[in-house]
């Protein structure tokens, strides 16, 4: 990816890192096709066996086993503020590593529901337009480019932007209930029962 600046008259500088050549995963997500660089895919599995978590925003639809392994699934429709997705034949859980905040941190494996897989496509440099700052129905920061294939366009995601944990933690927090319970309150206020 490099690195791509958008001056705005009279305001800030949006700087988004543009999608480079190489090999994508298409999918369906609400009759538009989207793709994610495949060596941020680990693999693909069915729909099913979801463990629904209470309390999570309506784009976390729970938690599966991944051989071991507790892995959050998001509704990626949802996330991008389209409604949940309808789950159907096709629908199954893409696993995707997103890269740690810093350079040392691990990798965090997200699953995401889409409504199906198509293919893996080879996309060029010359092939990838930078992203629109509008008017793509979800958030610009998510997009790292359109891709043109044949006569339509395929919207290229930011993987690390869209399943960016620290931003869906600060969104789960928005819907947290603001009164506290008399014991919190207490312990908060230093008072005892």
């Amino acid at each position: 990816m490099t690195a791509m600046a958008i001056a705005n008259p009279g305001q800030m500088t949006i700087t988004h890192q543009m999608a480079g050549a190489g090999q994508y995963l298409t999918f369906v997500l609400g009759g538009e096709v989207f793709a994610l660089g495949i060596l941020n895919i680990k693999e693909i599995i069915d729909y099913g066996h979801l463990t629904e978590v209470p309390m999570m925003p309506n784009f976390v639809r729970g938690v599966i086993n991944l051989r071991g392994s507790v892995v959050p699934v998001i509704d990626l429709s949802a996330r991008f503020g389209k409604g949940s997705t309808q789950i159907a034949k096709r629908t199954c859980i893409v696993i995707v590593e997103t890269e740690g905040h810093e350079c040392d941190e691990a990798c965090e494996v997200i699953g995401i529901i889409v409504d199906a897989v198509n293919e893996v496509v080879d996309i060029g440099q010359q092939d990838i337009e930078p992203p629109p700052s509008f008017g793509a129905g979800i958030h610009p920061d998510f997009i790292s480019g359109m891709a043109k294939k044949g006569d339509h366009f395929i919207i290229l995601l930011n993987v690390n932007r869209v399943l960016s944990t620290d931003e869906m933690m600060a969104l789960s927090r928005i819907g947290e209930p603001v009164s506290l319970g008399l014991e919190q309150a207490a312990d908060q206020a230093g008072m005892q029962r």
